[in-house]
């Protein structure tokens, strides 16, 4: 599976942008799919994740009541919707896959991963 992410830019702080992550194919019903976000010489953290459903969703603590993710398996695509953006938002965004039907936080548990997408935000 490859997974494309887009939708990155720059935008001010206090807006809204929204990730798109495009899957090589179908995703199965064993697919979780996550957002990750990195910064320069620090660890990899987690955003948000989501079911192959759509039924279940999880967040970092930072980017709740902020972020939403959700997902189009007709067009195995996951989004990323981010508002009142803060300039601690601003990384590059991972889209990864793990090839379960539950996973968490922990970035080994995922299989697939994008090339990454960068946001930047301006204060």
């Amino acid at each position: 599976v490859q997974l494309v992410e887009s939708g990155g830019g720059l935008v001010q702080a206090g807006g809204s942008l929204r990730l798109s992550c495009a899957a090589s194919r179908r995703t199965s019903s064993n697919n979780v799919m996550g957002w990750f976000r990195q910064v320069p010489e620090k660890e990899r953290e987690f955003v948000a994740g989501i079911s192959w459903s759509g039924g279940s969703t999880y967040y970092a603590d930072s980017v709740k009541g902020r972020f939403s993710i959700s997902r189009d398996n007709a067009k195995s695509t996951v989004y990323l919707q981010m508002h009142s953006l803060r300039p601690g938002d601003m990384a590059v965004y991972y889209c990864a896959a793990a090839r379960k039907a539950v996973a968490g936080s922990d970035e080994g548990e995922y299989n697939y991963w994008g090339q990454g997408t960068q946001v930047t935000v301006s204060s």
